[in-house]
């Protein structure tokens, strides 16, 4: 290490900010060998085949050159809905042990007494940029938090140098304004206080803006850093500038039928999904050949702006690319690219304009008319029949324990990645990030202490040995990892998903999936296998009493609890 490094880590160590197990992992860097920095993206509800390497129409050329630089994992599976997704992947620990087991705005107050049961993360859970920041990186975050907003819950005081946060589900992308009833304002922070976007603002852009800012403060001296970019891309109100939206007039004019299919055979041909692999309609999908002309013309419409935002999204991680070229730093930078969650199907928008808050819309100014769909004072949401093309070839979506709620895309490129311009079907779940980043850049975790108190550990596998070919599995075939969110559950075990669907779907039994051969969930092996049936149930209780997991209560309605607790 450098001189001023090692003076750093001292003054570390004696001022107790730093777990010394982390600064012998440091030393472990070969001395002279540059450190790679690592940039985080994540979209906000993308759905499994939103990115032309997975077959989707949508022009994503960056991400694409990500993949094609590294490797892409098709079963690739996080959490259900956005802040419980981003705690797991920026901590390593599961949602019900660092305090984010559903968003705060959904948690009835039956299960806040509970300690785990906040919504906001935990002191006890210690996020990657901790870690990181504290063996020398510059930590950068710009976009979307929504893991609390008090002064010691901002990113700002959770190991961030530098910060631009919004702190709520979601806010519009053209101005400071609340995109639902619930919340007063958009709450926007920078490096802990209270900030005022720019007139000119459009989040994607304004999120690559400043991350470039932030990395061009520091360039001058040799370390690395780290950016977490979690975009509001493609999060309700879906907002795009009319550009990019025109690109895909009369795409979708066909249906979510037939874009459906469309999707289904290009992720087949691509290899993200296998050839044989079936695929049914989610149940409550609309029949498109039963609307009025003026239904689907607003139905295609929703979604060319859907596909712009993404575009738009794509567009401006290729600046930062191409900053990152420009100042010599592209190649030895880590890319990680994913979504926090499946994409979101919530019926918002009527099948011809106009919506369930058409009252407060007049109030603060929304519309959803055809004509400015998407531009700055629209509100636009894709609904759950369109919602299935997103998540095509999968079932169901946000919110959900099926493969469409919980299976995204996943991509990993640069330094420390060998394989490259390849697709594998190796199961990996969102707490593996943490450790898997950790050990690309050669550091050790916490081990369960920090800052001379005992923390949570880190639950996820570091599966960064897989990305050099020099690992064949990252999960053992008997080993079970447990999720639950809402009252929806699932138990992955090998090449198999336990699953139940209790508050999204009122579902009473329980259904036992291959998702390797079956991402489409069509097969239910619950009769078949009885045996493997009670040993996976009998693995999930044991996750339930392991993770202090409760039961939600009686007649619990998600968006009920979400609009009670907004206006208490």
């Amino acid at each position: 290490m450098k001189l001023r490094q090692v003076i750093s880590v001292v003054l570390l160590i004696v001022l107790g900010t730093v777990a010394p197990n982390l600064v012998f992992a440091q030393q472990s860097v070969s001395g002279d060998m540059k450190r790679p920095n690592i940039v985080l993206v994540l979209a906000d509800d993308l759905g499994f085949t939103d990115i032309s390497p997975f077959g989707s129409e949508i022009n994503t050329p960056n991400i694409a050159k990500l993949a094609e630089e590294g490797l892409s994992f098709t079963n690739y599976h996080t959490a259900g809905s956005c802040a419980p997704a981003r705690a797991m992947l920026l901590t390593g620990v599961d949602s019900h042990r660092n305090g984010v087991p559903n968003i705060p705005e959904a948690l009835p107050p039956e299960l806040t007494v509970y300690e785990n049961y906040q919504g906001v993360l935990s002191q006890n859970a210690v996020t990657l940029a901790s870690m990181l920041q504290a063996n020398g990186y510059h930590t950068y975050m710009t976009g979307k938090w929504h893991l609390g907003h008090t002064p010691e819950l901002l990113p700002s005081a959770r190991g961030f140098d530098r910060t631009i946060a919004m702190a709520d589900t979601g806010a519009d992308n053209w101005e400071q304004r609340a995109y639902l009833p619930i919340y007063e304002q958009a709450n926007w922070y920078a490096d802990g206080a209270q900030h005022n976007l720019p007139d000119d603002f459009y989040s994607s852009e304004y999120f690559i803006d400043k991350t470039i800012e932030f990395i061009a403060s520091n360039e001058d001296d040799d370390e690395p850093f780290f950016a977490y970019i979690p975009f509001q891309a493609v999060h309700m109100p879906v907002q795009a500038p009319r550009e990019f939206s025109d690109k895909y007039a009369g795409v979708y004019d066909a249906g979510w039928t037939v874009m459906r299919e469309r999707r289904r055979a290009a992720a087949i041909e691509a290899g993200v999904v296998p050839a044989e692999s079936e695929a049914i309609v989610t149940p409550g999908t609309l029949e498109w050949e039963s609307l009025s002309e003026e239904q689907q013309r607003h139905h295609a419409r929703r979604m060319e702006v859907y596909a712009g935002m993404v575009d738009a999204m794509d567009m401006h991680i290729g600046r930062l690319m191409s900053y990152l070229v420009s100042i010599d730093e592209y190649d030895n930078t880590i890319f990680i690219f994913t979504s926090d969650n499946g994409a979101e199907g919530s019926n918002l928008i009527n099948p011809q304009g106009g919506s369930p808050l058409n009252n407060w819309f007049e109030v603060v100014g929304y519309n959803s008319d055809y004509e400015t769909l998407g531009e700055r004072g629209s509100f636009n949401a894709i609904g759950p029949s369109n919602a299935t093309i997103a998540a095509s070839p999968l079932t169901y979506y946000k919110f959900h324990a099926s493969e469409g709620g919980l299976r995204v895309p996943l991509v990993i490129s640069g330094p420390g990645i060998t394989r490259q311009d390849e697709f594998t079907d190796e199961f990996v779940f969102v707490t593996d990030l943490t450790p898997t980043i950790l050990g690309l850049v050669e550091l050790d975790d916490h081990g369960g202490n920090w800052n001379q108190s005992t923390v949570e550990p880190i639950v996820g596998s570091d599966f960064s040995n897989f990305l050099t070919n020099n690992s064949q599995q990252i999960h053992n075939a008997n080993e079970p990892i447990g999720y639950e969110l809402g009252g929806n559950s699932a138990l992955f075990k090998g090449d198999y998903k336990l699953v139940i669907n209790k508050i999204s779907q009122n579902e009473t039994d329980w259904h036992l999936f291959n998702i390797k051969i079956d991402p489409g969930e069509t097969n239910d092996l619950a009769n078949d296998r009885p045996e493997l049936l009670s040993e996976m149930m009998a693995d999930y209780e044991d996750y339930v009493e392991a993770n202090n997991v409760r039961d939600m209560p009686d007649n619990y309605n998600r968006v009920g609890i979400i609009f009670r607790n907004g206006f208490n």
